[in-house]
């Protein structure tokens, strides 16, 4: 059913590539909203990456990779929007401990706040891989091919966001620890 579609948008269908984005429009949306961390970027790159779409779907080779590709013109267009935020980069403060370092599991994450706030200082290029493997549930070869970078690249940013995520979580809660002390 949504090859017909795709095969019709192609072709100039207005009607099909609407009930294309009534399909995926909020999907993709909330997948913006996950990597920018912020409703009205994530509403423009949302809507940028829908225009990108219409405007080079008769280029589409694939029908049956629409969502694939849609996945990637959002990709591009919420790093753009980051970049015309400048908001591209993270400002990831830990603090130093005398602690030992325990290896964490999900259990010891307390509180989604912390989780969230911690997610939030990574830069877009980290939560752009967590968000796409994580909550899209894309392999790594398939987030590659979303946002356009080798498998590698897609790993190793992988691996130092949830490194970022873990430290952060945890130089918060000894933060908490300290001010409850005090």
């Amino acid at each position: 059913m949504e090859r017909i579609l795709v095969e019709r948008a192609m072709h100039g269908d207005e009607a099909a590539f609407d009930d294309l984005v009534g399909r995926v429009g909020d999907h993709l949306h909330s997948i913006a909203r996950r990597i920018l961390r912020d409703p009205y970027l994530a509403e423009d790159a949302t809507q940028r990456a829908l225009l990108d779409a219409w405007q080079n779907l008769p280029r589409l080779r694939d029908p049956d990779r629409f969502e694939a590709w849609a996945y990637r013109l959002l990709v591009n267009a919420c790093n753009a929007e980051a970049r015309r935020e400048r908001r591209h980069r993270g400002n990831l403060r830990l603090l130093a401990s005398d602690e030992p370092v325990v290896p964490d599991s999900a259990s010891r994450i307390a509180n989604q706040h912390q989780l969230d706030q911690a997610f939030r200082r990574l830069g877009v290029e980290h939560r752009t891989v967590v968000v796409l493997i994580h909550y899209v549930g894309l392999s790594s070869t398939e987030a590659a091919a979303a946002m356009g970078t080798p498998v590698g690249t897609v790993r190793s940013r992988l691996h130092y966001a949830l490194k970022y995520l873990r430290e952060a979580v945890e130089a918060d809660a000894r933060l908490e620890r300290s001010e409850s002390l005090a």
